[in-house]
């Protein structure tokens, strides 16, 4: 069979050695297959590239699915936002679905989507296996990841920031108020975003000649809680930093909590910047300095992105990476009193 020609669900049950209605119960995600059967089909219509067919009459579904492993956040709803807005322009409609695990979806969530008409998936901050892959291109699914927890695999389209460039530019900030004591809170060591935000702050200390002292590098979550938690065990410190730079606006927050509690004044005492730019950090006391995520815009050229994958065409790039940019507000001020210049 060549993968060149477009191939029949009848030639797929041939090869498979199943019935051409099983082949249709796997391609709709209905649940009464076997497993190994339904692996070996699946297995076959992605290595031939097979293609569903859709009559002129039915059309586009007008449907992205948003899947999220968590969307307890601000940060979810930029990224919802973001995703409606684009939809809404092209016509579409979005589902929102929420593991509630960071694993990455599951066959349950898989025969859910086969059984609506859907035109792509956006998948945000979530693992994505390769047999989810496989899966999904096997049901002919265009999908896209928002900033990806892990390495992306080969061919997978994704969107993402300039982390890096935001730790680096956040550090520097810091640096050329004369901080020279700088706690970084990150957040899982396992997201691509936390270790590229944390190798800026090195980066900017490096080129400065600040040592980056393991004691001050902190990883946690992205929540409130981790920068509440790692605020107090930076400032519990023999010699705490001047300075925090949190890999989101909410551990900031927490952050902010933690100087409150232990007498610290924002930024007379310690400055703190966050990562992000939620609509929060503005109107937050002091209003914080951030490193501004283009969330709505990443969510919105995935949303693009994947309705036109569904259309048929292919994208540009890969993998694509939207520029970040320091936010300067009050929660940023020279150590005092103002150390020399080493």
């Amino acid at each position: 069979m060549s993968s060149k020609r477009r191939v029949t669900i009848a030639q797929i049950a041939e090869e498979a050695g199943v019935s051409v209605p099983t082949v249709s119960k796997v391609i709709n995600g209905r649940p009464e297959v076997a497993p190994a059967t339904r692996h070996r089909v699946e297995r076959l219509l992605h290595k031939h590239g097979y293609q569903r067919r859709v009559s002129q009459d039915e059309g586009p579904a007008g449907l992205v699915d948003l899947v999220f492993a968590e969307i307890e956040s601000p940060w979810a709803m930029e990224i919802v936002r973001g995703a409606e807005d684009a939809a809404h322009e092209a016509g579409a409609s979005v589902v929102i679905s929420v593991l509630h695990t960071h694993a990455g979806p599951g066959r349950d969530w898989l025969e859910r989507l086969a059984a609506r008409r859907t035109d792509g998936v956006v998948i945000v901050a979530s693992k994505l296996s390769t047999t989810v892959q496989a899966q999904l291109s096997a049901r002919s699914l265009p999908f896209v990841v928002v900033d990806p927890e892990g390495e992306p695999a080969p061919g997978v389209v994704s969107v993402g920031a300039t982390n890096w460039h935001g730790g680096l530019a956040a550090t520097r900030h810091l640096l050329e108020l004369g901080h020279r004591r700088i706690g970084m809170i990150s957040g899982p060591a396992d997201m691509l975003c936390s270790q590229a935000r944390i190798d800026g702050y090195r980066a900017a200390l490096e080129t400065a000649g600040v040592e980056a002292a393991a004691e001050l590098i902190r990883r946690g979550t992205f929540l409130v809680d981790s920068g509440h938690d790692h605020g107090h065990a930076l400032l519990s410190l023999d010699d705490p930093p001047t300075a925090i730079f949190a890999g989101s606006d909410l551990q900031a927050f927490g952050v902010f909590e933690a100087a409150r509690q232990r007498g610290l004044r924002v930024p007379e005492d310690l400055s703190v910047v966050g990562f992000d730019d939620l609509p929060l950090s503005r109107s937050a006391w002091p209003p914080l300095t951030t490193v501004r995520q283009p969330l709505q815009e990443m969510a919105a050229l995935a949303a693009r992105t994947v309705l036109a994958m569904g259309r048929g065409e292919a994208p540009e790039l890969r993998r694509v990476e939207l520029a970040t940019e320091l936010i300067v507000r009050e929660s940023t001020a020279p150590p005092h009193p103002f150390p020399p210049a080493p």
